[in-house]
């Protein structure tokens, strides 16, 4: 029935996963779709790595894809076929609101962020703070830096919302930084289920004797750390794996 229907939908998200095999390796090609009545999000993405994302802001589509892999370029037309299914998944979205007399949007908190560095700590060394933000329903959240409590903006990024399994979302954003004796970092994570932003501190001198665990944390999760600064809205998403 409706009720039911409802409690399996989580808004507004087509979820299209392939799976393929080859050499006996089993590779995952997904294709994320996803709108509200003002913003959307179109990306593909191999093995967990972004290939190509719609950059509504900019009007074109971009290729933030890591060095470590052979490049692929999409074909001419592919943002344009991205702008056109804005339109029909708008479209979608009306109809099935007025359908089920509209449904309120079901809410999961992010888990306390992880921040850490993507190299070792060197003072006077650029290097950049990762601050990794999991868990959360609806997409997006919203990521602050602050660096001695004072404010940061410039040398910010943040990547566009990804999947996971769960049907919940991972976005990581990052500051570059040039660590020095004193200097205390924090990494704070707004989203519309939490009453407070949640925030976690990064002290320079503390790590200073710590091994980084940005590269084993990236390579385990298969996501890149060429981010994206792509501004994007709140999603209304469905849970699930149907293809529009």
């Amino acid at each position: 029935g409706s009720e039911s229907l409802m409690m399996k939908m989580r808004l507004l998200l087509f979820l299209c996963g392939v799976l393929r095999v080859s050499a006996d390796v089993l590779h995952e090609d997904i294709r994320i779709a996803g709108c509200s009545d003002s913003d959307g999000e179109q990306m593909f993405a191999l093995d967990g790595e972004e290939m190509w994302v719609a950059d509504f802001k900019q009007g074109k589509g971009v290729e933030p894809q890591p060095p470590f892999m052979d490049h692929t370029s999409y074909v001419e037309g592919t943002y344009d076929r991205a702008v056109a299914n804005q339109q029909v998944c708008r479209t979608n979205l009306g109809l099935r609101r007025k359908a089920l007399k509209d449904f309120p949007p079901e809410k999961d908190p992010p888990s306390t962020p992880m921040i850490y560095t993507r190299d070792n700590v060197e003072l006077g060394e650029k290097n950049i703070l990762v601050c990794h933000v999991s868990g959360f329903y609806p997409a997006p959240v919203n990521v602050s830096w602050t660096k001695n409590g004072q404010k940061v903006t410039e040398g910010t990024s943040i990547n566009v919302p990804f999947p996971s399994k769960d049907s919940t979302f991972t976005q990581i954003s990052r500051l570059g930084f040039i660590p020095q004796l004193g200097d205390i970092y924090s990494c704070s994570v707004d989203h519309l289920a939490l009453q407070k932003p949640l925030t976690r501190m990064f002290d320079v001198e503390v790590h200073m004797s710590q091994p980084s665990v940005g590269p084993a944390v990236f390579c385990g999760l298969g996501l890149t750390i060429g981010l994206l600064g792509v501004a994007v809205g709140t999603f209304f998403l469905i849970k699930g794996n149907e293809c529009s």
